[in-house]
């Protein structure tokens, strides 16, 4: 097989954006919306469940908040919430305050020049994407991902395989010549349900998730001064994610024998 492209998820994988950015800007929201909702540390882990902003708001209401889901405007409220929440969002992460996970950007930067091409398939929105890749991952340069499935573009949020599959289309790629990085159950099914080989990065709120069906799952991408911990699967001779361990990973994935990746005007090749 041929490993032509590495898709990535976004929060939670790119940057640990979910306890300090996403929940932050939820509870500012509720309470500029005149809200009595307040999503604390433990109950945003257990609504993390619920995949996408709009429907995370819903099942809350449904499940904490009866007398809200029984209304006939809930749909515009809750579109109004995720709209406020979108804003509130952008301003935090526009301060600097969240940082890549270890590893992001160095593997980014060693994949492009091994010449594999990068995605991104995430169910946030596509401005809470470029917000980050315009702070966070500013040392990247413009046009890294060539194409960023985010948000509302398929009708069915992961678990479901549609972002993947929607991101597939428009590599061109068959899913055998692609791996997906992902930091949850949910992006597991996802990928998997679209016939990607997966590797986990888990996060803080996935910590203790069921990754079944992930070829390997480590603590974070690792650098060379600090390796990543393995937590389930083999791994590659260096304890850091680089070309030639996902192209490890692939190779396991397919049950083939892994090689080299090839120099930076070729994809990297396993056979």
């Amino acid at each position: 097989m041929i490993l032509q492209a590495v898709i990535f998820d976004v929060d939670g994988t790119l940057a640990d954006t979910e306890r300090d950015g996403h929940r932050v800007a939820f509870n500012t929201a509720f309470r500029e919306a005149g809200l009595d909702w307040e999503w604390g540390v433990a109950l945003y882990g257990e609504l993390l469940a619920v995949t996408g902003g709009k429907e995370r708001m819903r099942a809350y209401a449904e499940k904490y908040r009866r007398d809200w889901s029984a209304r006939s405007d809930l749909d515009t409220v809750i579109a109004g919430l995720h709209r406020a929440k979108t804003r509130h969002y952008l301003a935090l992460v526009e301060q600097g305050g969240i940082p890549p996970r270890p590893g992001v950007v160095r593997l980014i930067q060693e994949l492009r020049k091994a010449g594999l091409r990068l995605a991104i398939a995430t169910t946030t929105s596509p401005e809470n994407v470029e917000v980050l890749l315009h702070t966070t991952l500013a040392e990247l340069p413009s046009g890294t991902f060539e194409v960023i499935g985010a948000g509302d573009v398929v009708p069915s949020k992961k678990p479901a395989p549609d972002i993947y599959q929607w991101v597939l289309d428009r590599l061109n790629l068959p899913a055998r010549n692609s791996l997906a990085i992902e930091d949850s159950r949910n992006g597991v099914r996802s990928a998997r349900g679209a016939g990607l080989p997966v590797l986990v990065t888990q996060s803080t709120y996935t910590v203790g998730e069921d990754f079944t069906g992930a070829v390997a799952v480590v603590s974070d991408l690792g650098e060379p001064s600090r390796p990543f911990t393995l937590l389930q699967g083999g791994a590659p001779a260096r304890r850091w994610v680089d070309a030639e361990a996902l192209c490890h990973w692939a190779a396991c994935a397919s049950g083939h024998s892994p090689n080299q990746p090839s120099d930076r005007h070729r994809p990297a090749t396993v056979t």
